[in-house]
């Protein structure tokens, strides 16, 4: 397949990535291209705000998770030759597992898809050292893929001092700049960047960085570098929509939680349970008051839970609604914030007290520190979700802890082989922190409707 695409790097985290991410997907969508964009490795949140730009889902692709086939196939999913693809990396462009392997990292993503990179250079505070630094990160370029740099934090009259240095020097193409702007900077939280729909001047803001952009940088070669990318091969024998769907009176019904407190899903992990056959339908657990009517199974993915603790303590007819169908025994899937909604109670980082759902026994609590960080591979301890002896891989970063982690899994740090107890697990639930990839082990997202199915089957609804 020929598509137009671009990756958008740094050599660092804190470089601008995601403001000239978000301004570049705003210009080209203005100017009428077909735009998609992608995140590279396991962060929900910048996908949120590409996805306030562009009005479609943004999708991870991360080459941990994936193998080189598969990551390809995800990619291309739903695309057709008339799209603009955006990527946008993570951390620097070379930091992946770990911080010191390839694997997993934007240039990795970059080289499986072929896809030209932008390195955009926080060039605040810096003079000439910009060329030595670029120059490294040329050098390192063992598959020549980047393409062209966006100066990023720097004066218009600086820029035209450095660029023409750096152009002869380098033989590299700088596209343009930058100029700081601290009124647009998006604020973080330990969980990474606030979310879209908590800055309320969000859309002002993406429109004074995109006129910059579109002002200060060359568009024209910046989409010449995309059309100029390789066409991309791959097998499709992956994510194939099955054949066997049932009939529509069939179609088993899971009930996902989406509102403020709980939006981090991996778009593929949803579109794989449709392709196994079942109906996604969302439901507020802030505001709803009880489960979608005639559903067969929950999922409950993370997000903020602790923002909203009041609010989801006193909507107790939801709160019930969840507790009755877990004693029923219908079928549970639930990662990170939807983990700590589940215990008997959350204490805040205030210490507030607030009573949960009570399916898990044990309180979830603000520790002050980082307890689990990373990628992961898990493997059951018996199987239920998984066939026997194979892992799904997986990844975490909270700062809350359980008095109840589980020890139905266990977890395996990929680049130390360290081990823990994880997940607590039935015939049908699967509940912890960690967060899945499903196309990882596509065979936990098919047992998870085989067992909606099953429960269609035999419960009285």
């Amino acid at each position: 397949m020929k598509l137009n695409r671009v990756m958008i790097a740094a050599p660092k985290s804190g470089s601008g990535k995601t403001t000239i991410t978000c301004a570049l997907l705003k210009i080209l969508k203005d100017n009428g291209e077909s735009v998609v964009s992608f995140k590279c490795g396991p962060d929900y949140i910048d996908p949120m705000f590409h996805n306030k730009v562009i009005g479609i889902p943004s999708k991870n692709l991360d080459t941990f998770f994936t193998d080189i086939n598969t990551t390809r196939e995800l990619f291309v999913r739903d695309l057709t030759e008339d799209n603009f693809v955006v990527m946008e990396g993570v951390m620097g462009l070379y930091d992946g597992l770990g911080g010191v392997k390839e694997e997993g990292s934007s240039y990795n993503l970059a080289k499986i898809t072929d896809t030209p990179i932008v390195l955009v250079i926080d060039a605040k505070g810096m003079g000439r050292s910009l060329i030595p630094m670029i120059s490294g990160f040329l050098s390192y370029d063992s598959e020549h893929l980047i393409k062209g740099i966006i100066l990023n934090k720097i004066s218009k009259s600086y820029y035209e001092i450095i660029r023409p240095l750096i152009e002869k020097e380098l033989n590299v193409e700088v596209l343009g700049y930058f100029p700081e702007h601290k009124e647009t900077y998006i604020q973080s939280r330990h969980l990474g960047l606030v979310l879209p729909d908590e800055i309320t001047n969000l859309q002002d803001q993406l429109t004074i960085v995109s006129d910059e952009l579109k002002h200060n940088i060359n568009i024209n070669a910046l989409k010449a570098i995309a059309g100029n990318a390789k066409e991309i091969e791959y097998d499709p024998i992956h994510f194939q929509r099955k054949d066997h769907l049932n009939k529509l009176d069939e179609t088993p019904i899971i009930a996902v939680a989406w509102d403020e407190a709980f939006c981090f899903y991996y778009h593929d992990n949803l579109h794989l349970l449709e392709d196994y056959g079942a109906k996604l339908e969302y439901f507020s657990p802030l505001h709803d008051n009880e489960l979608p009517k005639n559903c067969h199974a929950v999922l409950i993915g993370g997000g903020y839970p602790e923002n909203y603790a009041d609010q989801l303590s006193k909507n107790i007819s939801m709160l019930s609604s969840i507790k009755t169908a877990f004693d029923k025994g219908m079928p549970f899937v639930v990662e990170c914030g939807g983990f700590m909604y589940l215990h008997e109670s959350l204490i805040d980082e205030k210490g507030m007290k607030y009573n949960m759902v009570g399916a898990v026994p044990g309180t979830c609590e603000y520790t002050g520190r980082l307890v689990r960080f990373g990628y992961i591979e898990i493997k059951e301890n018996q199987s239920s979700f998984l066939p026997e002896d194979e892992i799904i891989k997986g990844h975490e970063f909270h700062y809350y802890d359980s008095t109840n982690n589980g020890k139905s899994c266990i977890a395996k740090k990929p680049l130390t082989g360290r081990e823990y107890s994880c997940i607590i697990e039935g015939d049908n639930y699967w509940i912890g922190f960690p967060h899945l990839y499903y196309p990882s082990n596509p065979a936990f997202a098919q047992k998870f409707v085989e067992k909606a199915e099953e429960y269609k089957k035999h419960c009285v609804c």
